[in-house]
């Protein structure tokens, strides 16, 4: 393999690595969020006992986030440098806000909230884990507007003096369109990975804990994360659909290669199941629904979406007229010899991730069935449930972003730059796979502490009640103690 394809390795595995955290610190910090509010407004002490429990689970999950977002931005700069110099004006906008703005609001106020259990005011200390969660949700905004931009380049112009995109628009970047249909997209995902985490781990306790006094908390947390799980699965759904027809607008290549769909069709059939050949160029439908395809991309079951074979010649062209707008220095950034995607990465990713969605939402729907009416799922196999469940939904989105990625292939920012074109000139293939080793067993060390510690808090349970002190009492000099 040459830098290039070495570069794309380190960056995939970096970024899906870095993503597993991501929608389940969204998700648990509005579960904690909730937990607490609902502590303040009943003082029932289960909420107290679930809010510091999961917030556990949420401060090793974000500890892990934080490291492997760091080391993911410093690609840029090692293997992306052409990329970094051609859109940094433009990329880096909305970067400098996430981290300027969201990531110190929300590590600011998680601060706050671990170390002010008796030392700040019930109401504000609540407050500040509604916070953390706006800021979590501002930090994906932010890092989503600098994504689709290279989706759907908008709000920029080129310098024919530097080589550059320069920002000439920064409310264009932020409110483009497919900006504005990825994020909730996105929120909601994560919104179903929070739930199904909940529900899994308290399932478990559920079962663990079947008969004690803790048994009605835990049902109550197990039946919270259902219903969180399953609500968002419909924004998911619904923002998924009009996700879609904005990406056949913008991207239609990519809708093309989810389908593996090589000539242009009316009433677009959808495959659940698709044999092809090895190198991706034609493909056998075995399994599928009639008009489902054009539905998806076009809103109309007898919609007309466009096939590979005829999207490879208006890629071509597409290229061609923005290397005649913009001179040789962007040609040799526009045009390559084949505009396809890998087809049957983007085929089965887009599958993957939608059966992986779908199968949270069973899982859901079984447990609320199962812990009605004070019922205990007492069969074994519900383990592997509670197991399995919180799984589904955080691979679905790696899968949702492999797709978002690979059918976006072989730009890097669509219409403007190839992914060839923005790898380090001076940066070899050996020194890459060096870095890339080397992070890999990092990430390979750092696995293995994040899960012993996530399940070892998940063992322990919840804390018993304790009622916090009163911030009042509380001497001002002692020293600041960390909770957990």
């Amino acid at each position: 393999m040459d830098a290039v394809d070495v570069a794309r390795w380190q960056f995939a595995i970096t970024t899906v690595y870095h993503f597993l955290f991501v929608p389940v610190t969204i998700g648990l910090s509005l579960v904690v969020a909730v937990f607490h509010t609902q502590w303040l407004r009943t003082r029932a002490p289960e909420y107290l006992r679930l809010a510091k429990f999961t917030g556990k689970l949420l401060v090793i999950n974000f500890a892990l986030g934080l490291v492997t977002g760091i080391v993911q931005e410093f690609q840029f700069g090692m293997n992306w440098s052409d990329y970094s110099r051609f859109v940094g004006d433009i990329f880096g906008a909305p970067l400098a806000l996430e981290a300027l703005l969201a990531f110190f609001l929300e590590s600011t106020f998680l601060g706050i909230w671990i170390f002010g259990w008796g030392r700040v005011p019930e109401r504000l200390h609540a407050a500040s884990m509604w916070l953390v969660h706006i800021g979590t949700v501002l930090s994906a905004y932010f890092i989503l507007a600098a994504n689709s931009f290279m989706q759907n380049p908008v709000g920029y112009r080129f310098n024919p003096e530097t080589g550059r995109a320069e920002m000439a628009d920064f409310l264009a970047v932020l409110t483009n369109k497919v900006q504005l249909v990825t994020f909730p997209h996105v929120i909601t995902s994560a919104y179903m990975v929070g739930g199904a985490t909940t529900m899994g781990v308290a399932l478990w306790l559920l079962r663990r804990h079947a008969g004690t006094d803790d048994a009605p908390m835990y049902r109550r947390a197990t039946r919270f994360g259902a219903v969180m799980a399953l609500v968002a699965s419909l924004g998911v759904i619904a923002t998924g659909d009009v996700q879609g027809k904005i990406m056949t607008e913008v991207q239609p290549m990519k809708m093309a290669a989810a389908e593996g769909l090589y000539e242009t069709t009316a009433n677009a059939p959808f495959s659940v199941l698709s044999i092809g050949s090895l190198d991706g160029s034609e493909a056998t439908r075995v399994i599928e629904v009639p008009g489902l395809l054009s539905f998806l991309g076009t809103g109309s079951f007898d919609g007309t979406v466009e096939g590979i074979n005829d999207l490879k010649a208006s890629e071509l062209a597409m290229a061609q007229k923005v290397a005649d707008r913009y001179g040789p220095d962007v040609a040799a950034l526009v045009l390559v010899e084949d505009y396809t995607p890998v087809i049957p990465l983007t085929y089965w990713s887009f599958r993957f991730m939608m059966g992986l969605g779908f199968a949270t939402m069973a899982a859901c729907a079984a447990v609320l069935w199962a812990t009605r009416k004070d019922g205990v799922p007492q069969a074994r196999w519900w383990t592997a449930v509670a197991v399995l469940t919180p799984l589904a939904p955080v691979f679905a989105n790696s899968w949702g972003w492999i797709f978002t990625e690979a059918g976006r292939q072989p730009w890097v920012v669509y219409g403007l730059m190839t992914t060839a074109s923005g790898v380090s000139p001076s940066v070899s293939a050996t020194e890459v796979w060096i870095s890339m080793v080397a992070y890999t067993l990092v990430y390979a060390v750092l696995a293995v502490i994040e899960v012993r510690l996530f399940l070892t808090y998940v063992r322990r349970g919840a804390e018993p009640f304790e009622d916090p002190r009163d911030p009042a009492g509380v001497d001002e000099d002692a020293p600041l103690q960390f909770a957990y």
